[in-house]
């Protein structure tokens, strides 16, 4: 009777523990919402436009814009439409490439089409630019990244040059100005050393004009100054050393350029103060270094490196865009001939501009330029100067070339005369024609001699001009 009793009560005891651990289950256990109920809660386009967020957050590129994709389409009106347009143009971005580079560069610039007064059509146009800049190659390899860059960043300057970016957008144009100089500057150079002035003065006269703030400016307009000095042209070689004293003055070549202008009997310009503060300013300015471990890593990189590091890091950049591209024939003229890349009549004169590194727009267009004579054959030592150079600064050249305009109508004149003179050949029966000049001496075989062997000569030159 006793051990049944016992029985019972274990049996009860167990009985009500078990029901409590249910309880306590059941009440901890809380029922799981349903995706239906979620949809009801929210609108269906933010869900999708959320869910496109977390997929392209986690590397799934392809499914974010998809549901991005159809956001767009089901919903025309949606409050997300625009944010869904630049986020799948993110999605390009992020994942990388060069063709899904070309997809977010269009979905940028669609997205400021369609909505140019958003906040966002700033961060797009500098999204744009970025694009480009980082698809660049070195300085010897192709350059339309770089100059699709640098046209990018200065639409971003001239309509937003308030933007807290515009900082950002203004160093990242001087290292590709830095880029596409370095590369115009390598190709002189080679000439320069192969002994070809013509050609070499071209790709110089480029960087000079162009970019100020190059960090081998100074070189660039030495390597000029050698060219006509070479060429028995000091007057003009004088212009490139005083720039050199005047714009550069804590380079390491203002002390020889001073020397060329004493030896020239030339007045020696005063260092502008500007170019000293700016000089100053980019030999104190942080840069980065590049430790002995990642410079094997550096050298296998395809774009430019070394020249990012060394660009300048003040003054202002050329937001000028570079209206033709065909530098090689921009000093290549002769006397009383039309220029080949346009100008005056005659094409007889240059420019030679004097622009101060570090001086804004405003104040380089409020300056003269010089008119440098050019040259009546190519054959000659005479090299001219280059046509379209940018406004110049308001401190004139510490030496004009003489005689601008009297020695352009002289050259012509002289091309003329030439080109009468070698016109004129003898008659059939060995009577010169009119306005030939003869003498008793020589024979009448040697005025078609001699003829012929001028326009053989203007031939040499003119194909030296245009390849054919």
């Amino acid at each position: 009777m006793r051990r049944t009793l016992l029985i019972l009560i274990s049996g009860l005891f167990f009985l009500s523990v078990a029901q409590c651990d249910a309880q306590i289950l059941h009440k901890k256990k809380k029922p799981a919402a349903t995706p239906a109920a979620e949809d009801n809660s929210q609108q269906p386009d933010k869900i999708l436009y959320d869910r496109a967020l977390n997929d392209i957050k986690h590397g799934r590129h392809e499914s974010g814009r998809l549901n991005l994709q159809t956001l767009i389409n089901t919903y025309p009106d949606s409050e997300y439409l625009a944010k869904a347009k630049l986020s799948i143009a993110d999605s390009y971005f992020k994942e990388g490439g060069t063709s899904n580079m070309a997809q977010a560069i269009a979905g940028y610039k669609d997205f400021i089409v369609f909505f140019p007064f958003l906040p966002e059509a700033v961060s797009a146009q500098m999204q744009v630019a970025m694009c480009h800049y980082n698809q660049m190659e070195k300085p010897d390899r192709d350059r339309s990244q770089a100059r699709d860059a640098e046209e990018e960043f200065q639409i971003f300057l001239q309509k937003y040059p308030n933007d807290p970016q515009a900082a950002k957008a203004e160093q990242h144009l001087r290292e590709v100005q830095e880029v596409l100089a370095e590369g115009d500057y390598r190709v002189g150079y080679y000439y320069f050393v192969k002994g070809d002035k013509r050609a070499a003065a071209a790709r110089l006269l480029s960087v000079t004009k162009r970019y100020p703030l190059y960090s081998r400016s100074d070189r660039a307009l030495w390597m000029l100054g050698n060219i006509f000095e070479s060429s028995e042209r000091k007057d003009i070689a004088s212009i490139y050393y005083g720039q050199i004293v005047r714009n550069y003055p804590l380079s390491g070549l203002a002390a020889d350029a001073k020397s060329k202008l004493t030896a020239f009997n030339v007045p020696v310009p005063q260092p502008d103060p500007k170019a000293v503060a700016w000089m100053t300013a980019q030999q104190n300015a942080p840069r980065e270094r590049v430790s002995l471990l990642k410079k094997p890593m550096v050298m296998l990189k395809t774009g430019p490196t070394k020249e990012l590091q060394v660009a300048a890091k003040v003054g202002a950049p050329n937001l000028q865009p570079e209206v033709d591209n065909t530098s090689a024939t921009d000093v290549l003229t002769g006397g009383g001939t039309p220029r080949l890349g346009g100008g005056g009549p005659g094409g007889s004169s240059g420019i030679v501009a004097t622009v101060t590194p570090g001086a804004s727009a405003s104040e380089a267009s409020s300056g003269a330029a010089e008119n440098v004579p050019g040259s009546s054959d190519p054959n000659t030592s005479n090299p001219p100067a280059a046509e379209g150079a940018p406004p110049a600064s308001t401190d004139p050249p510490a030496a004009s070339a003489t005689g601008t305009a009297s020695s352009s109508a002289t050259a012509t004149a002289d091309g003329a005369a030439k080109t009468d003179a070698a016109a004129t050949t003898p008659a059939a029966d060995g009577t010169p024609s009119a306005g030939a000049a003869k003498t008793d001496d020589a024979p009448t075989t040697s005025t078609s001699d001699d003829s012929k062997e001028s326009t053989s000569k203007k031939k040499k030159g003119l194909r030296k001009i245009i390849p054919w």
